[in-house]
């Protein structure tokens, strides 16, 4: 099977041929926090957020580095299950979007700070149907909402970030719920992590792990692979 940098190894060149700073544009300066939020929890627990951001190696990277998150998977949302393999979902023709499965501990971070790293550093949410080098649905920005509280934080923020005009395009992100998480293939998981010095990772993915460091310092957590 062909792993994703030599699938879209013509997009990748592309992107490389890009002035520095395009593949990754985001908003500048501090990124506004939820108006709407869940409160922190008074004792810890677990909840989970799946989200989807384009390619799910960076997605997986930066929120598993973030403090409260307890644990990330990456997989598939939105298809069946029958369909959740990356052959199938590569074919963009599953429904599915590559995504991650993020575990957190409500008394130590909530909701809305998970959904202020991922319209600030996982990705960009104006672009349709990719990210960066990645082209198709499968790298579709979308919030698969566990509950109707991550649906209205979750929809509130967008409104929130479009009024301030955060972004020079309206955020094209999909809320919708969350039918079925699949895990992804164990090659896949932590692949950033494991390996740091593949291009692919080293120009779409590290200079994520960057942002979240800088942006959010009380956030940042130096993940290793064990917790």
């Amino acid at each position: 099977m062909l792993l994703k940098p030599l699938r879209n190894l013509f997009s990748f060149a592309m992107m490389l041929a890009l002035p520095a700073g395009v593949a990754h544009a985001g908003p500048r300066g501090t990124f506004p926090t939820p108006t709407l939020d869940t409160p922190l929890a008074a004792a810890s627990g677990k909840q989970t957020a799946v989200f989807a951001g384009g390619c799910f190696w960076g997605v997986q990277s930066v929120f598993e580095r973030v403090k409260g998150v307890v644990a990330t998977t990456a997989g598939y949302a939105g298809g069946t299950a029958a369909t959740a393999t990356y052959a199938q979902v590569s074919s963009e023709s599953t429904g599915h979007a590559e995504s991650v499965k993020v575990v957190f501990d409500p008394s130590r971070i909530t909701y809305g700070q998970l959904l202020r790293v991922f319209f600030s550093v996982v990705h960009d949410p104006t672009e349709l149907n990719r990210q960066g080098p990645d082209v198709g649905t499968s790298y579709r920005s979308a919030i698969f909402y566990a509950n109707e509280e991550q649906k209205r934080v979750a929809s509130a923020y967008i409104a929130q970030l479009d009024a301030l005009r955060i972004f020079p395009k309206r955020i094209v992100t999909d809320v919708t719920p969350l039918k079925a998480f699949y895990a992804a293939e164990a090659y896949h998981q932590d692949y950033a992590l494991k390996n740091p010095d593949n291009s692919y990772i080293q120009v779409c993915d590290r200079p994520k792990i960057a942002a979240l460091k800088e942006q959010y310092p009380d956030l940042f957590f130096d993940y290793k692979g064990s917790r």
